[in-house]
């Protein structure tokens, strides 16, 4: 996953509101409320943005943009809600890649596909995940983590904020390319985590910049590396997994979207996405994203779908070889 050139998302965004003018002139959407709901919580970072959206919306369509936050269930309330909504593109959700691509196969009895239900209609973000340390451990580098691992099988901890979250599959990750075996705790609460880490309550953890961030500016946290590609230019003296001598393959991120219940006429989808991709190519709302150390993303819907099959192949495989279970 590489980050994003703010001239590039420019040019792309533009590009996608060439492409939309014909869709545009043949539809007069939207003519009343359009609803933006919401598997996050109020006041974290993707409810922020998403709020930041409904207010550029509102002013490119004339209409009401509101944001209802339907939170909790492994994202089932949220995902049961939206899709008795007619699919007309009034009412919208919010999802994670991990909602779309984890969740079928955490809960299996369910034989719940959120894509057989929902339609993809724009990417809005992208946000890496950091490896992070108390300032007190010894280890300086992913090198240190994994020699301790090997050494010490189901002794090296490492936290996350629910089963099956990230934060979880992208230790189990690390585990499966390693052929280390470390030892899974959940927490309730993200800020619970952090504290765990920093007072070395738990040997690790991944987190997002914005969720690490107090902890780690009152000195209380390290990153060892970022679990990318790329070095993030906010931190550009921490390294990569690669560089810190883990495995290169490691990229644990999240991608966040909007979906329509299935059948939302093309035509509005469009419309919806190129509008969408305006906002994200606004330099006002490019830097209020880039205080969450949040990526806009553009991608064309195809680009987005093949991201999420590559992670729901990953999720499943990490899943089924530590046969997790949230059923």
């Amino acid at each position: 996953m590489l980050f994003f050139k703010k001239t590039t998302l420019i040019a792309t965004a533009l590009s996608f509101a060439c492409f939309g003018n014909a869709a545009q002139a043949n539809t007069d959407f939207p003519q009343k409320t359009v609803t933006l709901y919401s598997a996050f919580s109020v006041g974290s970072g993707p409810d922020v943005v998403l709020r930041i959206l409904s207010q550029e919306l509102g002013k490119i369509w004339g209409q009401p943009v509101i944001v209802e936050n339907r939170p909790g269930g492994g994202g089932f309330i949220a995902l049961e809600a939206v899709s008795k909504r007619p699919a007309d593109g009034y009412s919208l959700l919010q999802l994670d890649s991990e909602h779309v691509s984890a969740l079928p196969h955490l809960y299996k009895s369910r034989n719940y596909y959120p894509r057989e239900k929902f339609e993809l209609v724009a990417p809005l973000f992208y946000t890496p995940f950091m490896i992070a340390v108390s300032d007190k451990s010894p280890w300086k580098n992913m090198t240190d983590l994994i020699e301790a691992a090997k050494t010490k099988p189901d002794s090296v901890t490492y936290g996350s904020w629910f089963v099956g979250s990230p934060g979880h599959l992208g230790g189990e990750w690390i585990d499966s390319l390693t052929g280390t075996k470390m030892l899974h705790i959940p927490y309730k609460e993200v800020s619970q985590l952090y504290t765990a880490v920093a007072n070395s309550e738990v040997d690790w953890a991944y987190g997002t910049i914005p969720s690490t961030r107090p902890v780690y500016d009152s000195g209380k946290l390290r990153y060892l590396a970022i679990a990318a590609p790329k070095r993030h230019p906010l931190f550009p003296d921490v390294p990569t997994v690669a560089e810190a001598g883990g495995p290169a393959e490691l990229d644990v991120n999240s991608i966040v979207s909007l979906l329509a219940p299935k059948g939302i006429p093309e035509e509005v989808r469009d419309k919806i996405q190129t509008d969408v991709a305006k906002v994200l190519s606004n330099p006002e709302v490019i830097k209020r994203f880039d205080s969450f150390a949040f990526d806009p993303l553009t991608w064309p819907l195809s680009e987005l779908g093949q991201r999420l099959d590559q992670k729901e192949e990953t999720y499943k495989g990490l899943i089924q070889k530590a046969n997790i279970s949230l059923d």
